[in-house]
């Protein structure tokens, strides 16, 4: 009982807090509302500077928090995409920023019109746990170029990053420019009810629900980067092995724990058994033993190794052949390792096949023809990423026209979430809205229409009362 009264305790405090900092964040902007492009580069260089020089404190916090997360990975996966990000906008802010001229018609001359970015305001930023650094300063980058304030909600699941990002940022920023808020289940409900000018959520598609939920009662606009079961499709041309490479690759960053990692594999009926082979030859490759290899990152907690092992409890409960893709055979018992696993036999009963995975377990499923392959993902929602792997052209242009899916790569995994120039978002059940690049600035902005007339008025004659020839003429000429 006392434990229950100091948590909740704790819990109010942290929403007390994030209430006074959201305020003071709203005063701030309303003082100065329009920052320049040169103090939204020099923030973003020091952004980035801090980065360069907090990276291995943040290398170490992230691997805190999973019990083991490859260094490389951070680095590859966290750290560079971020600086890269931040190099691309601070290139081009500054042009982003100046207003677009627009086409006025010969009916409304004489008069100009153009569309000016405005920030929003104030930012809220819902971070999840899988890539803690990388989904922070992604939307930190893109708001901060649109020159908004901004409140960061750090994931419950990684407090060891949550402190060293908070610490990063603290050196760089004062709490009305950029804030970290830390806290539990209930912080989260709290933050996604602030009356926020734009609020940005990354994570699951059931909390997404509640999160835009929460928002509506505010009418905060929101985007939702949410997740679903993205499909790899292995042509009946492609060499197998170079699917089977780059497949193992997405699948195994993270150990599987990335929205966008592959879910399933869509596989010839007739190239099954190779594929297996050569996945099994490729995972090999990559991590050749599991239990206390540091390339190969650890399940982030208890709950979600619970979950997985599930998943293949239920599968293998209902039918399915469990491939575990283990070299040296090691017992994992007392850890949270799960190793890269196959399931072969799926059917739409299981858990495996309803749920987004977030893990090392990939089914694979047959099909007969390219036609089915495709029907097979139209039946099912829409994902956040989709993936092909064959080198006939004409069947590449079919794919990219006629599924839908948040995006997509051509012969590779994962890797177009890193394009600076691509924008990034799901649609329907993975999410809605975009950010990365201009997009992300964009988004974060609001484009203002101005039309603009200075003392001659060229629209005096169709004022009431109406009737006369000046406006017949009007009609005749525009009204065609």
């Amino acid at each position: 009982m006392v434990a229950d009264i100091a948590y909740m305790q704790d819990q109010q405090q942290s929403i007390s807090r994030m209430h006074q900092v959201f305020a003071t964040q709203q005063r701030a902007f309303k003082q100065h509302p329009m920052p320049s492009a040169d103090n939204r580069i020099e923030m973003l260089k020091a952004l980035k500077g801090a980065l360069l020089d907090h990276q291995q404190s943040l290398i170490e916090a992230i691997s805190t928090d999973f019990g083991r997360r490859s260094a490389d990975e951070t680095r590859l996966a966290e750290i560079l995409p971020s600086i890269e990000g931040i190099n691309y906008v601070t290139k081009r802010v500054r042009r982003w920023m100046k207003p677009s001229k627009r086409h006025v018609g010969m009916a409304f001359q004489p008069g100009k019109a153009q569309v000016i970015y405005q920030p929003l305001g104030v930012v809220g930023v819902i971070v999840p746990w899988n890539y803690p650094l990388y989904l922070a300063m992604g939307p930190l980058t893109a708001a901060l170029a649109a020159g908004n304030r901004v409140l960061i909600k750090m994931s419950e699941s990684t407090p060891a990053t949550a402190e060293a990002f908070e610490r990063m940022l603290a050196e760089i920023f004062t709490e009305d420019q950029v804030a970290v808020i830390t806290g539990e289940a209930e912080v989260g409900e709290a933050f996604s009810r602030l009356p926020l000018d734009h609020l940005l959520f990354t994570g699951g598609t059931g909390i997404g629900r509640h999160v835009m939920r929460a928002a509506a009662e505010n009418l905060t606009p929101v985007t939702l980067e949410l997740g679903g079961k993205s499909p790899a499709i292995v042509s009946l041309e492609v060499p197998i092995d170079d699917a089977a490479e780059r497949i193992a690759f997405g699948k195994g960053v993270n150990a599987g724990q990335t929205c966008v990692a592959p879910d399933y594999v869509l596989c010839p009926r007739g190239r099954v058994e190779e594929l297996v082979t050569a996945l099994g030859k490729q995972f090999s490759k990559l991590y050749p033993h599991l239990a206390a290899n540091p390339d190969y990152t650890q399940i982030i907690n208890p709950r979600q190794h619970q979950r997985i092992q599930g998943y293949l409890n239920d599968a293998r409960s209902k039918g399915a052949q469990v491939i575990e893709l283990n070299p040296r055979t090691e017992d994992f018992s007392q850890t949270r390792v799960i190793a890269p696993t196959l399931l072969l036999n799926v059917s739409d009963d299981m858990k495996v096949m309803q749920d987004e995975i977030f893990g090392p377990l990939l089914p694979i499923v047959p099909y007969d023809s390219m036609d089915q392959a495709m029907q097979y993902v139209a039946d099912r929602p829409r994902p956040l990423a989709l993936y092909y792997f064959g080198y006939d052209k004409a069947e590449q242009q079919r794919l990219m026209e006629q599924t839908h899916a948040g995006g997509m790569c051509i012969n590779d995994t994962i890797l177009h979430v890193a394009q600076d120039d691509l924008p990034f978002g799901g649609v329907g059940p993975s999410g809605m809205g975009h950010y990365h690049g201009h997009e992300g600035f964009l988004t974060f902005s609001k484009a203002k229409g101005v039309y603009i007339k200075q003392r001659f008025n060229g629209a005096k004659p169709i004022y009431p009362p109406y009737g006369g020839m000046i406006l017949k003429l009007v009609y005749k000429l525009f009204i065609r």
